[in-house]
């Protein structure tokens, strides 16, 4: 969800302030440029300037208000210009932010405040934040200058996730702002019309910076997921702010985290988005966010076509806006800052859009789709190793294919018999090979050239895989690998769910992952277990199992494995050990006692515990489905397993035993559920045995062993889907010419 923030990090400030030792007729053009500034007559104001250049050469003062003065005359479009020009007067000034004597001067803090605002603009927050720090460091008395610095600091500490030290400073201006009011109001009455009017002005400059301190603060505790503080602060919010845009957002996404998903939908139709400024004056465009928020509360129910539609809307109105602000189309313009106002720059959410857009694509089933958004996201976001991940997922996906058995959940016969040939005694019934069922790669193409590929797959994943630190953490929680929708780093993502706990360690370092939430020390090891099991899935199908065979390892290794990356884990490596022809290590993983949980997340106690602190993330009733193929229950996987080994043993030619896995595991799961390749070994056993009619009435009933009876009442729930289907069960080995490896 995303929430109107509060106006914006402060103008550019306009010094008349005067050095002392200058004459009255300078203090008298000064104030004159300064006024005619103020009241937007910028031509007037840049001649009292130059007239006071030419009294005063040296003053570098004087060169950046002239500077400033252009910059409002253009319409605020020429940012770099103006950030070139600060550059060059902090160069002439010879000072650095780390020189504290240079920052004791208030005008070298106004050039340094300067500079801040065009990064913070220009989404260069990194460097905002390392300015916007020192200057902090020189504030005390809570004026208006050092109220814009303060609330722009609070504002980068929100951008880029560190909430808690949003709060800390918060809780700093809360304080001086009470001292400030009352050193006030508790000089001696004077009757002096100016000192009142100064102190009326004070009063309402409190006033405001108390009902945005409040915003500040859901917007804080929103991103630390602290729902029981959040809603005591929301009520300080509508009290001071009323039915506005920015608070009904906020409360709009304070119920969209509470899984009160009609109640958000109700509050954001109940905003007035119509009397909301434009970007130019907040620059926020707020009909995008409306549009956006929507997509992400119907992507939190699962009605992902809608939530598409709605996405889409806001991509739609995000390209007029910039169309309507700048020169380019779709944002083209922002791309070089030129064109388009400074005050704008920050409306342009395309990127963000473009993520969404391709998260819900990948989760309906539409994985190019997805992948074309995505690979033009991961231009801006190419740190984001979350990102990384979903292209391979759209790759995998794209190159899994759909089979009718995957559709209607019967192993049908068309999985099994190629053709039938012949009449009568010379009839013959042709069976799938490998040749048919195996994916077909693009030949005589470099691998780095994004398309939809497995070998790009492989890519995107390395990637993923460097981008994550190389210190492994001990209290890791399961990734359940769901797909998040985020904004500009305001929209929260259910993926983050456990991340802030609203006390984080000092030290406690995150991995940047623009635009979703970043990754906090927790969630970096889950997310590897996720890279690992794509990993090694993607290295099989490309047939490099000594790859695949070390990222499975990798994966069983990791600390707090979920069980079903664990019953991945112990496939993946026992297929690659098959193919390198080590059959007895392929049995050990293939063992049904190493199956003992398929849980796709957290465990209940863990989803207590978090209940109980207020801060979990609701889970979502997306309707997810587990795929068919995948085991539904610990008995249903290990009849997978079993099948599997029966695989194994037959490459041993120990029948008898591969017989023997076929009949156990048969009768453990549904008829339904047996895989079309367990049927294949069941005809290659019987043709082994010579029992030529027995096999024949296997393929034409479609059942492994007719003489056993399936299990009752088997276990055939739904559950959420660890990968988006990226991450099947491992297919059966056989080894006879007419059955192979199918991967689903």
């Amino acid at each position: 969800m995303a929430e109107t923030s509060s106006d914006q990090a402060g103008d550019m400030k306009h010094d008349s302030i005067s050095s002392p030792g200058i004459s009255d007729q300078e203090k008298e053009m000064a104030s004159s440029a300064f006024e005619a500034f103020k009241t937007g007559s910028y031509d007037e104001s840049l001649k009292h300037l130059d007239s006071l250049q030419e009294l005063n050469k040296e003053d570098y003062k004087i060169t950046m208000n002239k500077a400033i003065t252009e910059f409002y005359k253009s319409g605020q479009t020429t940012t770099s210009t103006l950030k070139q020009t600060l550059m060059t007067l902090k160069n002439q000034m010879h000072t650095a932010v780390d020189d504290i004597d240079g920052l004791d001067d208030v005008e070298n803090s106004i050039l340094y405040y300067n500079q801040a605002v065009i990064h913070y603009h220009m989404r260069q927050y990194s460097e905002a934040i390392s300015i916007v720090e020192k200057l902090y460091q020189f504030l005390e008395p809570f004026e208006k200058f050092a109220q814009a610095v303060c609330f722009l600091l609070v504002d980068l500490y929100l951008l880029t996730f560190q909430p808690e030290k949003a709060l800390h400073l918060l809780a700093v201006l809360e304080k001086l702002a009470v001292k400030d009011g009352n050193s006030k109001n508790g000089k001696g009455e004077s009757t002096n019309k100016e000192s009142t009017a100064m102190k009326a002005e004070f009063t309402a400059m409190i006033e405001a910076a108390k009902s945005k301190m409040h915003q500040y603060k859901v917007r804080a505790y929103i991103q630390m997921k602290s729902l029981k503080a959040c809603k005591r602060e929301i009520k300080s919010v509508m009290n001071t702010s009323g039915n506005s845009a920015p608070s009904l957002f906020l409360k709009s996404n304070f119920e969209y985290l509470r899984g009160n998903y009609r109640k958000a939908v109700k509050l954001l139709n109940s905003s007035n988005i119509a009397e909301h400024p434009g970007p130019l004056k907040t620059g926020e465009c707020v009909r995008c966010m409306f549009w956006n928020n929507l997509g992400c509360i119907h992507f939190a129910m699962g009605k992902h076509n809608l939530g598409l539609f709605y996405f889409k809307k806001a991509l739609q109105e995000n390209d007029h806006i910039c169309a309507q602000l700048g020169d380019g189309s779709n944002g083209q313009a922002a791309k070089k800052f030129t064109g388009i106002p400074m005050c704008a720059l920050l409306a342009n959410k395309r990127y963000e859009l473009l993520y969404n857009c391709g998260i819900q694509l990948l989760h309906i089933g539409r994985p190019l789709a997805a992948f074309e958004c995505l690979m033009e996201a991961v231009q801006v976001y190419h740190s984001n190793p979350r990102l990384w991940l979903r292209l391979a997922e759209c790759c995998i996906t794209a190159n899994k294919g759909s089979s009718e058995q995957e559709t209607k959940g019967l192993p049908s016969k068309k999985g099994i018999v190629q053709a039938v040939v012949g009449q009568g005694y010379h009839r013959k019934i042709v069976l799938a090979s490998q040749s048919t069922q195996n994916t077909i790669y693009s030949e005589g193409q470099s691998a780095a050239i994004p398309v939809a590929s497995m070998e790009f797959a492989a890519i995107c994943l390395r990637n993923a895989l460097l981008l994550l630190p190389e210190h492994q953490q001990h209290d890791s929680k399961p990734d359940n690998g769901s797909k998040s929708c985020s904004l500009s780093g305001s929209t929260e993502t259910s993926e983050t769910s456990d991340a802030c706990s609203g006390k984080t360690q000092e030290g406690d370092k995150f991995i940047p992952a623009a635009p979703s939430s970043p990754l906090r020390k927790q969630e970096v090891e889950n997310l590897r277990c996720s890279i690992l099991a794509c990993s090694a899935y993607v290295a099989l199908a490309l047939g490099d199992n000594l790859m695949a065979l070390n990222h499975a390892e990798k994966l069983l290794h990791q600390t707090k494995l979920s069980g079903s990356l664990k019953f991945l884990g112990h496939l993946y490596a026992a297929e690659a050990l098959i193919s390198l022809d080590r059959i007895s290590d392929a049995i050990a993983h293939l063992n049904p006692e190493n199956v003992t949980d398929v849980s796709l997340g957290v465990s209940s106690s863990e989803q207590e515990q978090a209940s109980d602190k207020g801060d979990l993330e609701p889970v979502e009733s997306s309707g997810k489905q587990t795929p068919l193929c995948y085991p539904s229950s610990v008995s249903s996987a290990r009849a997978t397993m079993l099948f599997n080994l029966g695989s194994a043993y037959c490459l041993r030619s120990e029948y008898e035993k591969a017989r023997k896995c076929l009949h156990q595991a048969a009768s453990m799961v549904n008829t339904k559920e047996i895989p079309p390749e367990a049927i294949l070994l069941g005809v290659y056993l019987e043709l082994q045995n010579g029992n030529t009619q027995l096999a024949l009435q296997i393929i034409k009933r479609n059942q492994l062993l007719p003489s056993v009876k399936p299990a009752s009442s088997p276990d055939l729930r739904k559950k959420p889907l660890p990968f988006q289907s990226s991450q099947p069960v491992q297919p059966i080995q056989t080894p006879s010419s007419f059955t192979q490896v199918q991967r689903k």
